[in-house]
């Protein structure tokens, strides 16, 4: 039989490690499919891609992103378990991502205005630039490249990375507003992960001191 985890997750079953990113990599391929079997034409099959994973990775990151805060704030299983999978649920934004690049390339090549249209240069440039970071995030999220870089590199790389990542969905969302309260909704989920590591940041330094 296989071994229960703290918390009740059976090691080795598909909620944990790299199982679990390519349990998430499977579902993220299926709900893509889906709405290319959904849409009416091919444009609205690349904006319905871009527009479902753009959530998904928001959720993703999310979870990634506040997995040590929360464990800090309220230890629990819940919370250990989601720490212990912050690698493989980073990995898998980058998937989710991934898929939102192949929806925005589809999207240049079938109505090049209209992506004129719905972005400009600095959009360009600023999501180009996390697109790399997150490219150098995953690739550094192998054992074997930890060691190659070491600590300190490595955690400036993500500790910018995050952060960066993170500005670009408060400015994602941010801009949208107008668009309706689903934005609204999404910017109050980008800044409760602010607070979320402001509050993590405000605990350990009260506990130190």
């Amino acid at each position: 039989m296989r071994r229960r985890e703290k918390g009740g997750v059976l090691k080795g079953s598909i909620f944990n490690g790299w199982r679990l990113t390519a349990g998430i990599a499977a579902v993220l391929v299926l709900l893509s499919a889906v709405m290319v079997q959904m849409a009416p034409d091919p444009v609205h099959q690349a904006r319905w891609v871009i527009q479902l994973t753009a959530w998904t990775s928001l959720l993703l990151f999310g979870l990634a992103f506040t997995a040590s805060s929360l464990v800090r704030l309220s230890p629990s299983p819940a919370t250990r378990w989601l720490r212990r999978q912050r690698r493989y649920l980073g990995v898998s934004f980058a998937v989710s991502h991934l898929i939102h690049l192949f929806g925005i390339f589809a999207l240049m090549d079938l109505d090049y205005a209209l992506f004129q249209q719905l972005t400009n240069r600095m959009t360009v440039v600023a999501g180009g630039g996390a697109y790399l970071l997150i490219m150098a995030m995953t690739l550094t999220s192998f054992d074997r490249m930890v060691r190659l870089m070491g600590p300190a590199a490595w955690g400036w790389l993500h500790l910018i990375g995050g952060w960066y990542i993170w500005a670009s969905f408060a400015v994602s969302m941010g801009k949208r507003l107008g668009q309706g309260p689903l934005y609204w909704l999404g910017l109050g989920v980008v800044l409760s992960m602010l607070a979320l590591r402001l509050l993590s940041r405000r605990a350990a330094t009260a506990k130190v001191a």
